[in-house]
Parts: C-alpha cells; sequence; structure tokens
C-alpha cells in the first residue's frame, strides 16, 4: 500500500472536496446578474441557486424566495439538484469507508480488508467527484449560451457564481483523492509480480543419492 503520509493527504483533500460539495449545493450564487442602472443607490445583484433565488440590494437588504416547484424548473436545475445530493451522500460514504481504509488507522482488520476497503472509499470519491462536475459543467454551459445568445436582452443575461468555481473545485480535490486511494491498493500487487517469492531448488547431488539408497533397499 502507499505510504500513510500520501492517503492522509488524500484524506484531506476529500474532506476538502466534502465541504467544498456541500457548500456549493446549498449556496444561493450559481448565477449572478448585476443590474446598477442609471443610479448606483438602487442598484440589486439578484442570484439564483439550486434551492432559492436571492435578491441584495446596495442598501444592504436582502430577500430569498425558495424554489418549491420542481417541475417548473429547467432540465439543468434538476439534474444539477438529483447529482449534487448524490454526490454528497457518495462522498459522505467515502470518508467513513477510507478512514478504515487508511494505513494509519488501526481498523479494518487485516491488510487484505484495509486494502479492499481503501479501494471502496477511493470509487466513492471518483463517483462523487464526477457527479459534482457534471451538472456544474451543463450549469455553466447554459449561463454562457444564455449570454451569448443575442436574443436574450441584457438585463435577464447572468454570469457564473461563486457556487459554480466552488464546485468545480471541489470536485477536482475528490476526483484526485478518490485515484490516490485507487492507485495505492494495487501498489503492493503489482510489487508481488516484480518481485516473485523465492523457490527453493535442492542440488541434483542429493536427489542422486536418495535416489541410489532406495535402489540398494530392492536389491
Amino acid at each position: 500500500m502507499a505510504s500513510a503520509s500520501l492517503q492522509f493527504f488524500a484524506f484531506i483533500l476529500a474532506l476538502f472536496g466534502v465541504f467544498g460539495g456541500i457548500t456549493a449545493t446549498l449556496l444561493p450564487n450559481w448565477k449572478v446578474n448585476a443590474d446598477v442602472g442609471s443610479n448606483i443607490i438602487t442598484a440589486i445583484t439578484q442570484m439564483q441557486g439550486l434551492w432559492m433565488d436571492c435578491t441584495w440590494y446596495s442598501t444592504g437588504m436582502f430577500s430569498c424566495t425558495l424554489k418549491y416547484s420542481v417541475l417548473s424548473l429547467p432540465v439543468y436545475v434538476q439534474a444539477a439538484r438529483t447529482t449534487m445530493v448524490l454526490s454528497c451522500i457518495l462522498s459522505a460514504f467515502g470518508i467513513c469507508i477510507s478512514t478504515v481504509g487508511m494505513k494509519c488507522t488501526k481498523l479494518g482488520g487485516d491488510t487484505d480488508s484495509k486494502s479492499h476497503a481503501c479501494f471502496a472509499g477511493g470509487v466513492c470519491f471518483i463517483l462523487a467527484g464526477i457527479f459534482e462536475l457534471v451538472p456544474t459543467s451543463w450549469y455553466t454551459r447554459e449561463i454562457i449560451s444564455n449570454f451569448l445568445d443575442q436574443t436574450i436582452p441584457e438585463s435577464s443575461k447572468h454570469e457564473p457564481g461563486g457556487a459554480v468555481y466552488t464546485g468545480f473545485i471541489s470536485a477536482a480535490f475528490l476526483l484526485i483523492a478518490g485515484v490516490i486511494f485507487c492507485t495505492s491498493c494495487f501498489k503492493k500487487q503489482q510489487g508481488a509480480w516484480i518481485y516473485p517469492p523465492k523457490q527453493h531448488h535442492f542440488p541434483s547431488t542429493e536427489q542422486d543419492s536418495n535416489a541410489g539408497y532406495s535402489l540398494k533397499d530392492y536389491v
């Protein structure tokens, strides 16, 4: 297995990925629209997220509205909701399983059991990273396509918010952690193929002498 320090580094990356994924799922600033208008005093910032829409006024007041209806949402928002929640669940399972499979812990039993647990945790992290990367990319594509569309008025165009960047970074952390955990489980097995166990060969003289004694017994 890989060194304990490398697995611990991957575990820290996974923790950042989990917290980043949960934060990106709950943040309301997936896309942002700043409308200054003719007077900066009446400037407002409109933010849209997966679960709520918020409006921030320059006076310091803000208001948020929850999105209760699921069917009225666009398809990419519905998909982002589902996949982000699945990513959070899988990453939480990965944290629990990888804790058992890490080399620096005393959980999980023998070496083979810890290797299987380490591999399972890595798979959970990779799946969580993919489930988080796909909706974030899809959401960003929709924002860019609407922004470049000439038929949409300027007041209705948005830009990617902080939640999108948080989703990309946390997905990268989860993917890197998953790859480290998965590859660390095969290192010992590869070493066994490269350095096979030594076989003890007996000299042929001893075998001949033993054969000679056995023939004399029959004479």
